[in-house]
């Protein structure tokens, strides 16, 4: 384009080198002819004059930025926009996976107690007795040999920031950078937790949406996943028990995983912050490196994320632990020392007390026990629905009430005050299906009394759609 063409203020993209690609990021060439007051401003990026009349649309960001969907959050106020519940009904939420039950006093009791630690610095790596309080934790849930404490185990700031970082330093950016075939592919559950899409994207993947199947228990379907989309694959996100539909990984899902990863190379990344929410004390769910350890091979390209959000009621304190190959722990707390995520000494003296205790622990399944028992079969009767094998959603069926999820969720707020989550907002269209489509999310992080009511609630509005 000719200098006399060119708009003044406006990006101007390079021509992309290979066809199908897309510029790393946008070029300004910004006037220099207007009046600004500070154009000698010291602190001005070098070769950029300072100009407060550019427009923030000609500001540099990551182009990346604009692949990110809306959370299914903002696409549920949107849903609601319009509606008006009826005031005399108080509003009862099952829409957000918040823990409500109350924080545990051993918990609140270590944090004022450890109020000193606000006056310093803490390490990235967390403190010793945090790692080997993680790595006790461990070795007694998953009956593990052992595990080393200084180099398989790393404190993080809650499991939703550490599924993201995981992927910003174990995907390779530039490997579609001169041909965008060869792209890194981190694959993915679907449905799924949005953040796994979203850290795939930004660290410059390609998410993979492997569907579940409701007559497999809703297991991913890996077997349909091609040679060429595995060749590429560099990072796995599983998450088990699942969100939202409460799956376990049997040893069978995990052998299977296992065999993959032996044969193209890529990590394995198991959430697995649901993994004390379950409902018979003799049978806690299976994790993968309790997994690895039964199938006699060691923690190699496996890392799991866990977190005390949802064991000990505290998710204010996102405090939670990356436990595995001692090798990608190595790079990532490399990555985690730039990245400034360190946990503070409080929540770390907070997080001690809580691995090292299991009473309460007990006493939340307890609570998440009798709110199943009740609810469940109260919405059996009008939806398709049946307990989880762990966590604390029910993923009910709605079809047959003859609305799609989105407009049951829509009517249901409107005509009643309760909130549910639209299933098709936790997953994407993928080899010609929505696998959310025609589900409901319920998150049974209220009171017993609380979701009973919101159940009569749902059973109301189901029967008076006949």
């Amino acid at each position: 384009m000719a200098p006399a063409a060119r708009r003044r203020g406006r990006p101007e993209r390079p021509a992309a080198s290979v066809p199908g690609s897309r510029p790393v990021g946008p070029r300004f060439e910004i006037a220099t002819d207007r009046p600004c007051a500070r154009a000698a401003d010291p602190i001005r990026p070098i070769g950029r004059p300072y100009c407060p009349a550019l427009s923030p649309s000609a500001l540099p960001v990551n182009p990346l930025l604009d692949t990110l969907q809306s959370y299914p959050f903002e696409k549920l106020r949107a849903l609601f926009k319009d509606a008006a519940p009826p005031a005399d009904l108080k509003p009862i939420s099952f829409g957000i996976g918040e823990p409500r039950h109350p924080t545990p006093a051993l918990v609140r009791d270590a944090v004022v107690a450890a109020l000193d630690g606000l006056a310093v610095y803490p390490a990235t790596a967390g403190s010793p007795a945090l790692r080997e309080a993680i790595a006790g934790w461990l070795v007694r849930r998953y009956g593990l040999p052992g595990i080393d404490a200084n180099t398989e185990v790393l404190p993080v700031s809650g499991s939703r920031e550490a599924l993201f970082a995981l992927a910003q330093a174990v995907v390779d950016p530039t490997a579609g950078v001169k041909d965008p075939a060869k792209r890194a592919i981190v694959l993915c559950p679907n449905p799924f937790y949005q953040i796994y899409e979203g850290a795939a994207l930004l660290a410059g993947g390609e998410p993979w949406y492997v569907n579940s199947d409701p007559a497999r228990n809703f297991a991913c379907d890996y077997a349909a996943v091609p040679e060429a989309v595995w060749a590429r694959a560099q990072l796995l996100y599983v998450c088990s028990p699942g969100n939202p539909t409460g799956a376990v990984l049997t040893l069978d899902d995990w052998r299977e995983l296992f065999a993959l990863s032996d044969r193209y190379g890529f990590v394995i990344a198991s959430d697995e912050c649901y993994s004390e929410i379950y409902f018979d004390e003799a049978r806690p769910p299976l994790g993968a490196l309790e997994a690895a350890h039964r199938l006699g091979r060691n923690f190699e390209r496996i890392v799991v994320l866990s977190s005390l959000s949802k064991r000990s009621n505290a998710p204010g304190m996102r405090s939670g632990f990356v436990a595995g190959d001692a090798a990608i722990l190595r790079q990532f707390l490399l990555y985690r020392t730039y990245h400034g995520a360190a946990l503070s000494p409080v929540w770390q003296a907070a997080s001690l007390a809580a691995w090292g205790d299991e009473a309460h622990v007990r006493e939340n399944r307890a609570l998440y026990v009798q709110k199943f028992s009740t609810v469940t079969p109260m919405l059996a009767d009008v939806l398709d629905v049946r307990p989880p094998d762990a966590a604390f959603y029910l993923w009910a069926n709605v079809a047959r009430t003859g609305l799609a999820d989105a407009e049951f969720a829509r009517r249901l707020y409107a005509d009643y005050n309760v909130t549910v989550l639209p299933g098709s907002y936790l997953a994407r269209t993928a080899h010609g299906t929505n696998p959310g489509r025609d589900f409901v999310r319920l998150a049974l992080v209220a009171s017993v009394d609380e979701c009973a009511e919101g159940a009569k609630r749902i059973v109301a509005f189901c029967r008076s759609l006949a």
